[in-house]
Order: structure tokens, then sequence, then C-alpha cells
């Protein structure tokens, strides 16, 4: 009996030295990542948050102040915006937003479902248009519905100042997936095929119950279009987007990771959260 007793209070105080140990390496990663707040990657420049909240908190102020100052300069502000899931925090922060002026901004979307109806959830100018569109007095709204030529010249009638984009989880920016990525597309907008890792992201995010409900192919804004806008906010929370972060910031600049190019913009900023940047603190830091 005694050496039962004995047994378990040794295991006690093991098990305590274990959550102990767990509990300083945890806070150890969280304040590593209070303490790092800002990288270089090339000419992108890369901030780190310890929440999604947070995250989109700062990226909201920071597209405000840039619509704020280009709205100074100019007497519209062209904006495209990304729709999913990792951009509801930073448009719920947007929204609350008190002095932009919305009535000066020209909005478009970078992507689409083409082939599914103009009503389904799914489309990404209803996710906009529920999450963001509706509830300010955006002085045009451009969304994409079949003439794709006219949408095109739409876009590059004059320069887009601020694109509000994400990185896919392997990679792609906008619907530039890597097998149909290219860094000097002459195209403003064209329809690919989406591959597996991109339509089961659909999936993961809750848009469609099952892959085989994924639409295959879609309609996107070129790499190009995006790179040449003035400034670039590009939004990436979650440890699904902890991978396409590190290659981001690491992985040679090439269409095997289209976000590498990124590295190359001259304005533009990346948002990660604690846990999209776990890959990436353990390299910095």
């Amino acid at each position: 009996v005694m050496e039962t007793g004995l047994l378990a209070v040794a295991y006690l105080i093991l098990k305590c030295a274990v959550i102990r140990t767990d509990i300083k390496s945890s806070n150890r990663k969280n304040t590593i990542v209070s303490t790092i707040k800002k990288y270089i990657a090339g000419k992108l420049k890369v901030f780190f948050f310890e929440s999604r909240q947070s995250l989109g908190e700062q990226a909201a102020q920071d597209v405000a102040e840039r619509i704020k100052k280009v709205s100074d300069e100019k007497e519209s502000v062209r904006m495209v915006f990304a729709a999913a899931v990792s951009q509801k925090e930073f448009l719920e922060e947007l929204l609350k937003i008190e002095d932009i002026p919305w009535q000066k901004i020209t909005a478009f979307h970078m992507d689409e479902y083409h082939t599914i109806p103009n009503e389904a959830p799914q489309r990404f100018g209803n996710f906009l248009k529920e999450h963001l569109f509706q509830h300010k007095p955006f002085g045009a709204v451009h969304y994409m519905q079949s003439d794709f030529e006219a949408y095109s010249n739409l876009i590059d009638e004059a320069n887009i100042d601020i694109i509000c984009l994400g990185i896919g989880e392997n990679g792609h920016l906008a619907f530039n997936d890597p097998p149909v990525a290219d860094f000097k597309d002459p195209k403003v907008l064209k329809e690919v095929e989406l591959d597996q890792i991109c339509r089961q992201q659909q999936v993961n995010d809750g848009q469609f119950k099952t892959l085989e409900d994924v639409p295959e192919t879609a309609v996107t804004l070129t790499i190009p279009t995006l790179m040449k806008a003035d400034y670039l906010s590009v939004v990436v929370p979650g440890s699904a987007k902890a991978v396409a972060a590190s290659k981001t910031l690491f992985h040679p600049v090439s269409e095997e990771c289209p976000s590498t190019v990124l590295r190359l913009h001259p304005d533009a900023k990346l948002y990660l959260d604690n846990h999209s940047a776990k890959n990436i603190i353990e390299k910095i830091s």
C-alpha cells in the first residue's frame, strides 16, 4: 500500500512538472510573438499579432489611413477586396471606423465562381455585399457578372489604389493557384481551373459541404493586375495558413508559391497572428 501511495505521489509530481514546462513553453512563444512586432522579407513588411482580433484591428486602421490619404489626393479611391472567412475580423473592424470617406470609394472584388447562380451565397460578390458593401454608402460597387471583358476594362481604366487580400493554403493570391499562376500574365482577368488544395480549402472554410460541391473553375484577377496596385494589405490569420505564410517569406520567388511575389511589391503589408506565424517565429527569433 505504501509503495502504491509513493508511486501515485511521484506520478503527480512528474505530471505537474510536465504541465509547468508546457506552460513555460507556451508563455515563451506568446512572449516572442509579443516582442517581435515587425519583420522585413525582401520589400514586404510583416507584422505579428497575438490574435485574429488584434490583427484585424490593426489592418483595418492601416487601410483606413491609406483610404483617407488617397481621398485627400484624388477624387476617387479605387479598391479591390477579397471575399474569404479569413477577412471577417478585418472587414468588421473596417466598418467600425467612422471617418472613412466611403462615398469616394469605387469597389471591386478579385475573383468569383462564375458557374454558379448569381444568388448563390457562395459567390464572392454576395459575401462582400453581406459583410461590407451593403453597410456603407460606397461611391460605386462593381460585381463580377458574365461580361468579364467589361470587368477587365473597368479594372484597367485607372490605377488601383488599394487591394485587400489574403493568401490561400497553397500560396495562391486570388484564384491564382500554383498550376495557373503567371507572374508575367498579359491578361487582367482570366478563367482558371482550381487545384484540389484550393477547392478543399473552400470546404474547410465552410463555404461548401463537400469537395464535389466546389466549382472546378473560377474567374480571377491575374498576378500582374494585383501587383500593379499601389498598396497591398494582406491579412492572413489561422494555423491553416502557417505553411503558406512561411513559404511566402522563405521560399524562392516563383509561381510554385504565388504569394512569394509579394516580396517584390514596393508597398505591401502582411499581417499574421500567432497561429499563422508559428513556423516563422521559430526561424527569426
